[in-house]
């Protein structure tokens, strides 16, 4: 296995924690009303956002590409 696969891989797994963890943080605020599930929940998908957009441009930027 190449380097960038694995790398890949675990990106992928932190973008899959960060949604699940906003999730659980998003029904936690709609069952309690609690704002800092809230703002847990809005960071979280935030960071999983930002990962989404570094996995998309990982093969470029790896490659030497622009």
């Amino acid at each position: 296995m190449r380097l960038i696969t694995a790398h890949r891989i675990l990106i992928a797994a932190g973008i899959a924690c960060f949604v699940f963890y906003a999730g659980v943080q998003l029904r936690q605020f709609v069952r309690e009303g609690a704002g800092m599930a809230l703002a847990q929940a809005i960071v979280s998908a935030a960071i999983a956002g930002g990962f989404v957009v570094y996995y998309r441009t990982l093969k470029r930027r790896w490659e030497g590409r622009p």
